[in-house]
């Protein structure tokens, strides 16, 4: 696997390397961990609320057929 970092990305994480006494791999994995957790998150989040999209009904649409 072959990763690019841009230059910006590579001079944080210099510089957090020493902030931080870590080494680049584990800052580059926490922060993945971190990533994936959010967008896993977001998926869920975007999956219940298209769920949601597809089973709620407004009053009128539940009852606009029914006679009473």
């Amino acid at each position: 696997m072959k990763l690019t970092i841009n230059a910006d990305n590579y001079e944080n994480l210099l510089n957090f390397q020493e902030i931080l006494k870590k080494d680049s791999t584990t800052i580059i994995n926490e922060a993945l961990e971190r990533y994936f957790i959010e967008e896993q998150k977001k998926l869920l989040e975007k999956s219940i609320a298209d769920e949601n999209a597809m089973t709620n009904l407004s009053y009128d649409e539940f009852w606009g057929d029914m006679e009473l």
